[in-house]
């Protein structure tokens, strides 16, 4: 009796459990149909209008001894973190010490201060959780720190001593040139960063300050004195603008910033930098460099731009809208209609205060390599002659205008904003000044800078690849191919 229940119980089990299955795909089947049928293509789906940005509340003020300060206050979370801009950069280091600017930048941190040796340093702010960091690249110093609120005077205290008293030990220094001499060493292991340096060179020529290389022999040159020579030249109060962010009271943070600061002397002969002149190396030709252990080529394409205060800038970003990105000429017609790379690009990239580069570029298949290169020749060309339609300019203003709020995603980035653009003189509402722009672009202002802008009878071209593999050759574009030569060079004495 008690087995025949059993059996009757797992009958019913099953039975149950079938019927629950079918019923579990037929739900599930009538779902997939009502989602199915109520897809949009993503050219039919329409998205909120962005709202309005407003900048934060912040206070701007300058000590006595020149330092520019900007304070803003965001209670979010319990931290706070400041940088400071320094009016220097590697374009100024001397030519025959390449490397020089990136070796003071690291070792003002890592090379302690007159008052705390790197072990104290680090062991200090390991302790809190907290951060002091120091760098310099192309055009510019910076300085930063983070901390929780409770330990802002003491952060604050360390950064402002690696600010105005390091010590630039010779054993970090030593460590910075045996980590510069590995990367060196490194180099040309990538093919994107082979094609990065050499095309720089090409278009700004091997000898400009926008793309020297370090070299063994250059880092062999620097010593500690050069360090402090360099540091003295430039880091001065009146030479840097200070940000600080965070959970604070402005009151008490003033004070803070004139206690660490305020007797900090300034240089009174301190001028701005006479910047190097920009004019372009090369104006057309194809360049390349052979790696045959490559199985695609990675190529570049362009000549010298422009600046970020061009009256054409915004104009400029709409026309890299229109041959960029999906739905862009370039992914339309070189990656999807020909299947020619997986990436490519196009894009008139300026510099707040140099001359920038018109690029383009991507990666294909060794065998397509030449054709690659006409497709990209034939869509630059063609930007210039074809009138932008009006669904290619509404699909790129409104990327444009719809990314404009990732420009102010925390108060961090919108104070750096900020003193980025005092750092290189240009309007505080300068975003907001490119919005309005932006906006107003019509169809005639894009083909306008097109042809004005973008040289096609200038490209310089150049390929990273298999040379073997390359067919039809590289001859193809041009009767002369220039071959480089990415061989480094060895320290006096080694070979």
């Amino acid at each position: 009796m008690l087995r025949f229940k059993g059996k009757g119980q797992m009958k019913f089990k099953v039975q149950y459990a079938l019927v629950a299955a079918l019923a579990f795909l037929v739900v599930t089947f009538n779902f997939s149909l009502a989602a199915t049928a109520g897809a949009k293509h993503y050219t039919e789906l329409q998205f909120a209008v962005v709202p309005s940005v407003k900048l934060p509340k912040y206070e701007r003020f300058v000590l006595q001894n020149g330092l520019v300060v900007y304070l803003m206050e965001d209670h979010e979370l319990p931290l706070v973190n400041g940088t400071a801009f320094v009016r220097t950069g590697s374009r100024l280091e001397p030519a025959d010490k390449v490397g020089l600017a990136s070796f003071t930048g690291a070792v003002m941190r890592t090379g302690g201060t007159q008052k705390h040796s790197p072990d104290q340093l680090n062991e200090i702010l390991e302790q809190r959780a907290a951060a002091v960091e120091t760098s310099i690249g192309e055009a510019a110093g910076s300085a930063s720190f983070e901390a929780l609120s409770e330990d802002l005077e003491t952060v604050f205290g360390l950064f402002a001593e690696v600010l105005r008293s390091p010590l630039f030990a010779q054993e970090k220094l030593d460590l910075a040139k045996t980590q510069a001499r590995g990367g060196i060493a490194r180099r040309n292991d990538s093919p994107d960063n082979i094609a990065s340096r050499e095309f720089r060179k090409l278009i700004y020529g091997k000898d400009s300050p926008y793309s020297r290389t370090m070299e063994y022999g250059t880092v062999d040159q620097i010593k500690r004195e050069d360090l402090l020579k360099f540091y003295q030249q430039y880091f001065h109060p009146n030479n840097l603008i200070l940000g600080i962010v965070g959970d604070f009271d402005s009151k008490k943070m003033r004070s803070l910033v004139q206690a660490q600061f305020g007797d900090w002397k300034l240089n009174p002969t301190i001028t701005q930098p006479q910047l190097p002149a920009v004019l372009p190396a090369k104006t057309g030709g194809v360049f390349f460099v052979n790696q045959p252990q490559l199985t695609q080529s990675n190529i570049l394409m362009g000549h010298l731009g422009g600046k970020l205060d061009s009256p054409d800038y915004a104009a400029l970003d709409v026309l890299n809208g229109v041959l960029n990105g999906f739905g862009g000429r370039l992914f339309n017609e070189v990656r999807s209609r020909q299947g020619l790379a997986y990436s490519v690009y196009g894009f008139w990239s300026p510099r707040f205060d140099y001359p920038g580069m018109f690029i383009a570029g991507g990666q294909t298949r060794s065998d397509a390599t030449v054709q690659f290169v006409q497709a990209l020749q034939a869509e630059i060309k063609g930007i210039q002659a074809q009138k932008v339609t009006p669904k290619e300019l509404d699909f790129a203003k409104e990327s444009t205008l719809n990314s404009f709020v990732f420009n102010f995603q925390d108060p961090s980035q919108t104070l750096s904003r900020l003193m980025r653009y005092e750092y290189y003189g240009y309007p505080a509402d300068f975003l907001f000044r490119y919005q309005k722009a932006v906006a107003t672009t019509t169809a005639a202002d894009v083909q306008r800078v097109a042809r004005q802008y973008l040289q096609p009878e200038k490209l310089v071209t150049l390929v990273v690849g298999n040379q073997n593999a390359i067919q039809p050759p590289l001859t193809q574009l041009a009767p002369q191919v220039t071959a480089i030569d990415v061989t480094i060079p060895q320290p006096q004495g080694k070979k």
